[in-house]
């Protein structure tokens, strides 16, 4: 099989955030394998603003898992986490979503790729430039540190204990 770059951003806002990102990272292992993360970032909330902050987090990763089969692994640590579906943009213990997928483009039910409005999107932009500034989006042509010029961020927070350092 062949190695696949994916990027994930990871959210929290209900229950201990940084230990729900941590144990969902430790749960990616073996099938994922995380070469670099950024660091916690405390983020408002994106599209129902009546919520707790998030703690939002970029992650690096390798995987021979193809991306409909990516997706549903996620799917199943945000629920062993803890995650109970609300409501879009709802208030939840975990969220893990591609960003993207090697330079893939895709387009289906249930899975698009790259993550629809990543770029509008300054709570996953924001910690994905830590860890890959030059990163081209597939669609747009621009670089994410391009995209992230581009968007307010003032009400974006570095934590700042952890290092964003290669793992």
């Amino acid at each position: 099989m062949s190695r696949h770059i994916a990027y994930l951003g990871l959210g929290s806002n209900l229950g201990d955030r940084a230990a729900n990102l941590a144990t969902a990272i430790e749960r990616l292992v073996p099938s994922v394998v995380l070469t670099r993360a950024s660091s916690l970032y405390e983020t408002d909330p994106w599209g129902y603003s009546d919520q707790p902050a998030f703690l939002n987090q970029a992650i690096e990763a390798h995987t021979d898992l193809a991306p409909r089969a990516l997706l549903d692994f996620l799917k199943g640590i945000e629920v062993r986490v803890g995650r109970i579906p609300t409501f879009p943009n709802g208030p939840r213990e975990i969220d893990l979503d591609i960003l993207f997928y090697d330079d893939l483009v895709l387009n289906e039910p249930g899975l698009t790729i790259p993550h629809p409005r990543l770029e509008q999107r300054a709570f996953a932009i924001v910690p994905l430039a830590e860890i890959a500034l030059e990163l081209i989006h597939p669609v747009s042509g621009l670089t994410i540190s391009e995209i992230a010029a581009q968007l307010n961020t003032s009400s974006i927070r570095r934590i700042p204990q952890n290092t964003g350092t290669t793992p």
